[in-house]
């Protein structure tokens, strides 16, 4: 029903337009105004300030709200609070509900002199706060309203009742949402943070959206079916700044209430350390992936509600001793280029099949990879980073199909894999003994094709995968 619920507010939201902002300006756009009595700010946009009742947006006029001065700041007014715990040139803060909020009717006192400009008295000026610890830890998950509805449809061609229901629970559990080109990421972006704001102010508890951006030029370089909209030149590495990330960072500042996860560039780091010197294509990429993540590092990492995760690929990509530290270089080097931005971790496994633990895994079958599975990947990897003095060093592991063991590792055709399994349930802190792993989630969500098999599965949507990962799912469903 919640699920439901979301998607049905998020369709009224893709339709509404901008107008002119005028008393009672929201019936022009095809939404009733608040009422008298409800004059509670939710959000607010270039039309107006909105609320909600029963469960629909509202305009409030502008002659039933206060004038709310740290709303250009995207900040909201305090409600239910008057206390001054900071004050700055804008005017005085409060705290409502762990976040800052704007003081009405309280400017800041400032002297009319033309020699001498003072404030009342301040604390010694602090930023406004990061987000500390966990981002998953800090409330609910976002449930992707369009995996949802694809789940519907998966569900009308299920048969089998027992398969039925565990498709229905497939719907309570939250996934990444994929920004894989400048059109998916201009429809996608901003329509889901408003639906996880309603749900926020809806259930008074805050809601993590996780996102994937995945544009670089020249990007997966290795896997050429893979390739995006932008190409390995000086053009488009401008039309994925200013296009792409420049628009990110806009949307992510206009709502800046609410925890948002970035999983960035899947396959690409990794590259410039497994193929960089055997694949042209991936050479030809190596200064517009450095370049493309300094620069999106230094815009995004600077955001106090933000959290990155950088891919660092899986255990058969980089669990090797000389691969490890290889990377370990590599990561250093881009984090430091990104500078003041800051990552709060890496990725891994991201739409991968490699298991989070595999005791038997060792010896030759495996190449004599010392960290066969991704546990001890992740363990591995924890101790190269703190030794290279890396700051921030937490994991998101994809567990989204991992969940029954299969040796994805040596299959002919990775887009025909057999008996997957959707695995472990998107939650936060879910190994006591390993502090620094944040989450387990699922980035890729099952069914959903990947991009490289877009050439032989024609269908953005993989029914036969999605039943195996169900049937499979390990816990089951």
């Amino acid at each position: 029903m919640k699920a439901t619920f979301f998607l049905t507010v998020i369709t009224a939201l893709a339709v509404k337009i901008n107008a002119a902002s005028e008393d009672c300006f929201s019936l022009k756009l095809g939404y009733q105004c608040c009422s008298p009595d409800n004059q509670k700010i939710i959000y607010f946009d270039n039309d107006g300030d909105w609320g909600v009742e029963k469960g629909k947006w509202c305009g409030i006029s502008p002659a039933d709200s206060s004038a709310c001065w740290a709303r250009k700041l995207n900040y909201k007014c305090c409600i239910n609070t008057s206390d001054v715990v900071y004050i700055d040139e804008d005017g005085k803060w409060g705290i409502e509900k762990g976040k800052w909020c704007g003081i009405i009717d309280s400017p800041v006192i400032k002297s009319t002199s033309t020699t001498t400009t003072t404030t009342t008295s301040t604390p010694s000026p602090t930023p406004r706060p990061r987000n500390p610890g966990n981002p998953f830890a800090i409330g609910e998950f976002y449930l992707n309203p369009y995996y949802v509805d694809e789940v519907d449809k998966a569900i009308t061609q299920i048969t089998d009742s027992s398969l039925k229901a565990k498709a229905e629970k497939m719907k309570n559990y939250a996934n990444a949402i994929w920004l894989d080109s400048i059109d998916n990421m201009n429809n996608w972006l901003e329509i889901n943070l408003k639906g996880a704001l309603l749900q926020q102010q809806s259930f008074n508890k805050n809601v993590l959206t996780v996102f994937v951006l995945y544009d670089l030029p020249g990007r997966n370089c290795h896997a050429l079916v893979s390739a995006g909209e932008l190409v390995t030149n000086d053009s488009d590495m401008e039309r994925y700044k200013t296009e792409y990330i420049d628009v990110i960072e806009s949307t992510l500042k206009k709502y800046n209430n609410q925890v948002v996860v970035l999983i960035i560039e899947p396959n690409s780091l990794v590259n410039m350390v497994f193929n960089v010197e055997t694949t042209p294509a991936c050479a030809d990429a190596e200064k517009y992936y450095m370049d493309g993540h300094a620069y999106l590092i230094k815009k995004l990492g600077v955001l106090p509600h933000v959290a990155m995760y950088i891919d660092v690929g899986h255990a058969f990509w980089l669990g090797w001793d000389d691969y490890r530290e290889k990377a370990v270089k590599m990561f250093y080097y881009v984090i430091k280029s990104g500078a003041p931005g800051r990552i709060r971790g890496f990725a891994d496994n991201i739409a991968d099949y490699i298991p989070w633990e595999d005791p038997v895994a060792t010896g030759p079958d495996n190449e004599f990879n010392p960290c066969p599975d991704e546990k001890r990947y992740l363990k591995a990897l924890y101790i190269d980073f703190k030794s290279a003095n890396i700051q921030d060093v937490h994991f998101v592991s994809d567990t989204s199909r991992n969940g029954n063991n299969i040796d994805s590792y040596h299959v002919d055709n990775i887009c025909i894999v057999n008996e997957i399994g959707v695995g472990a349930r998107p939650q936060a802190n879910p190994i006591p003994e390993m502090d620094y792993v944040d989450a387990f989630f699922w980035i890729k969500p099952l069914g959903e094709v990947d991009d490289y098999c877009m050439h032989e599965i024609k269908d953005p949507w993989v029914q036969r995968q999605f039943i195996q990962g169900i049937t499979n799912a390990n816990p089951p469903l």
